[in-house]
């Protein structure tokens, strides 16, 4: 799901209201109206394109994990942008919400976005399905910040104990989901996309804490503030963590990359720049987070729980290949990569 923070239709001025501009196509007779699309197309298509050069359109979750995210683009909505006073004053920012990594690097390979902070197994799935020739990875994010929650009672510790049990993930193909299904695997469960010995249900982060305290879930594999969530608000007990796996990168396209690469390598240095603030700045941080949170939700988000879900996570802009071995096993084993790709060029270091 892509949102757009600002969603203004992008239509060029032209005197009209939505309002009035639909009465008047209803009179026109068809010839006429296939001539005002034609022309309100190509004034869209304009006025995009005057934007381009100075435009940059940056993904990213509503999840704590994305932290750098979060406080940009809090900053962008109180009129104090981070990336913007770095880049240049010509410079906008343009931020999209997604519900989790595949939607987003469906974004980015369309060529919809430009930059997202994502999770290491859609990047990588992206990455193989087009022979590493659409995405970079241009930095490190954030570690940790995931883990396996199961009902307080269920007596669930190991894969076996999965079996007819239904497990939900943020979305099919995402890095929550992918682990689940390579850990449910290696423990000897038979897993498949469409079902198995134990059921693997997609579902929005959103949804899985009314669905968790239903009881109609045996157990949730997701990330920070959702974890914390669960636990606090469902009695949920951490099965498994993730403490030291990557949860969090900056993806470019190489598009964005040959023809907007100084602009990338500026982005990629205030993203440097926005960590080591916020690990010097935590509290600050926090309450960002804390408000941004909020205004994506549109729920309320105590500070108790992002000062709990803080202390799962770390920040990082390192980005290593050697990582991603584990992150292309557990692809091989989910079913979402044949061929281990060659990882040579996942990478771009934009110093």
């Amino acid at each position: 799901m892509q949102v757009p923070i600002e969603s203004k239709p992008h239509l060029p001025s032209m005197g009209l209201t939505l309002t009035s501009m639909g009465n008047i196509m209803k009179r026109l007779s068809s010839t006429a109206l296939a001539f005002f699309s034609l022309l309100l197309g190509t004034g869209t298509f304009i006025a995009h394109t005057a934007l381009a050069a100075d435009t940059i359109r940056v993904g990213h979750f509503p999840n704590i994990t994305h932290v750098q995210g979060l406080v940009a683009q809090h900053l962008s909505r109180t009129g104090h942008g981070w990336f913007e006073e770095r880049l240049g004053k010509d410079v906008k920012i343009d931020w999209y919400v997604y519900n989790a990594g595949p939607g987003a690097m469906e974004a980015l390979l369309a060529g919809s976005i430009d930059l997202t902070y994502v999770g290491p197994s859609p990047t990588l799935n992206a990455y193989s399905k087009s022979n590493g020739e659409e995405i970079r990875i241009i930095a490190g994010a954030a570690t940790g910040g995931a883990a396996l929650v199961v009902q307080p009672d269920s007596g669930l510790k190991q894969p076996a104990d999965f079996r007819g049990k239904t497990i939900a993930t943020p979305q099919l193909g995402n890095t929550q989901d992918v682990a689940c299904r390579a850990w449910l695997a290696n423990g000897g469960l038979k897993i498949t996309q469409t079902g198995g010995e134990a059921f693997i249900v997609p579902t929005p982060n959103p949804d899985q804490l009314s669905l968790f305290q239903q009881k109609k879930l045996d157990a949730v594999w997701t990330v920070e503030p959702w974890v914390s969530r669960l636990e606090r608000d469902a009695g949920g007990k951490i099965l498994l963590e993730q403490p030291k796996d990557s949860i969090t990168v900056l993806v470019s396209s190489v598009k964005f990359l040959k023809t907007k690469r100084e602009l990338a390598r500026k982005f990629a240095q205030a993203h440097r720049e926005l960590t080591e603030w916020i690990l010097a700045h935590p509290a600050e941080a926090k309450q960002m987070v804390q408000q941004e949170l909020a205004a994506e939700t549109q729920a309320k988000v105590s500070a108790e729980l992002i000062a709990q879900a803080w202390t799962r996570i770390g920040l990082t802009t390192e980005a290593s290949p050697d990582e991603y071995r584990q992150f292309v096993a557990n692809a091989q084993r989910a079913g979402f990569i044949r061929t281990a790709p060659d990882l040579s060029r996942l990478i771009e270091r934009l110093n």
